[in-house]
């Protein structure tokens, strides 16, 4: 075994410490409460279409088991050794956004080219993406330590590739995860050191060419209206939003019941995926939703929490970067499903029916227990 596959299989013995059990309990909690939700949400849609209830379940099982795979090696691995693959992971995630457009490799499905896979095995490049790129600036960030205060070397460069990354997404298009990307990004350099003036000049410097894109694209600028107004189209570009709305007022405080929807019966588009969030407040009302945003809250303080214990600079910015790829997906699939954001195609981490998104926040939590397992010396 060579030197560079031996630093990748484990963390050093003398290292180790239990993991986070409350951040470990919470994420297990909303993979467990996903699979419920998406069977009483997907229950209609799949007997209607494939004659058996629980066809998008058993699916998501076999994602789950999939992700569980993957998980466990981003646990064990030594997270350290990963920064010499950041670079090769970022040009993979290029390769693969990139073979999107390609007829007959990237598959079409809705009027978007997200996916890639050949039958029904299939995956989005742009869930690699965001661990490619959160690996890829916690490596960079380390590397130039203090010249990221410093525009010319630190920020505009890290933004350009993110910039590429997010363009490619958008392209897709896939507005939703291509904000993510910058937002994540943007956590990542605020929190590596960046000077919160040249962040905020690099926002408005493209601040319009952002707008001119969206604007100029039919498909977009109507989701940004609707989301102003979507009373105005109730029927058509603001019908989203106004189902999930309809289906949140239904529930009330304590809700239909679990199973007892009205909108999952093909009233509410994406109502297992997307706005599976809209379900959870119209069967189990207020109080599930707030079950629900509580326990992200709970990830999101214990993935602070090992952050700043992380033993080194690289684990603190994966560590940051991986709760923020969790989290401000959560925020921004929350924020669509009460229109508080325009619609775009994110799913609830953890909860939404989707084997890519499902790979990608279970490793993500996995690289999280493993940061927080290692302790440096003085704080053994």
């Amino acid at each position: 075994m060579s030197v560079a596959a031996r630093k990748i299989v484990a963390v050093p013995r003398e290292s180790r410490s239990a993991p986070d059990a409350v951040l470990a309990g919470a994420v297990a909690t909303l993979v467990a409460f996903g699979l419920v939700m998406i069977f009483s949400a997907s229950s209609a849609t799949a007997y209607a279409i494939h004659h058996d209830a629980t066809y998008f379940l058993k699916r998501q099982f076999v994602w789950l088991a999939v992700a569980m795979f993957f998980a466990f090696i981003a646990y064990r691995c030594d997270y350290r050794a990963l920064r010499h693959y950041a670079t090769p992971a970022l040009g993979v995630a290029f390769i693969c956004l990139l073979l999107v457009f390609v007829p007959h490799v990237g598959l079409m499905s809705g009027g978007a080219r997200r996916w890639l896979g050949f039958g029904p095995l299939s995956f989005e490049p742009s869930e690699f993406a965001k661990l490619a790129l959160v690996l890829y600036l916690a490596s960079a960030l380390t590397r130039k330590g203090e010249r990221v205060r410093s525009m010319v070397s630190g920020v505009f460069p890290l933004g350009a590739v993110t910039a590429v990354l997010a363009l490619l997404v958008l392209a897709e298009p896939d507005m939703g995860t291509a904000s993510l990307l910058v937002f994540t990004a943007a956590t990542m350099l605020f929190a590596g050191g960046a000077r919160f003036v040249h962040l905020a000049f690099t926002a408005l410097v493209t601040l319009p060419p952002v707008a001119f894109l969206v604007l100029s694209s039919g498909y977009r600028r109507a989701r940004v209206l609707a989301f102003i107004d979507p009373w105005k189209d109730p029927l058509n570009t603001g019908f989203h939003i106004v189902q999930s709305l309809y289906a949140l007022g239904s529930g009330g405080i304590a809700g239909l019941g679990l199973g007892f929807s009205r909108q999952k019966f093909f009233y509410l588009p994406e109502q297992y995926t997307d706005f599976i969030f809209a379900i959870i407040g119209e069967e189990l009302g207020l109080l599930g939703a707030l079950v629900v945003v509580a326990l992200f809250v709970v990830v999101a303080y214990r993935a602070v929490r090992i952050a700043l214990r992380a033993p080194d600079r690289f684990g603190f910015l994966l560590a940051v970067g991986c709760a923020s790829t969790i989290v401000v997906q959560a925020l921004i699939n929350i924020g669509v499903v009460t229109s508080s954001w325009p619609v775009t195609g994110v799913p609830l981490p953890f909860i939404s029916f989707g084997g890519s998104s499902l790979v990608t926040c279970l490793v993500a939590a996995a690289l999280l227990l493993n940061i927080g397992r290692v302790r440096s010396p003085a704080s053994s």
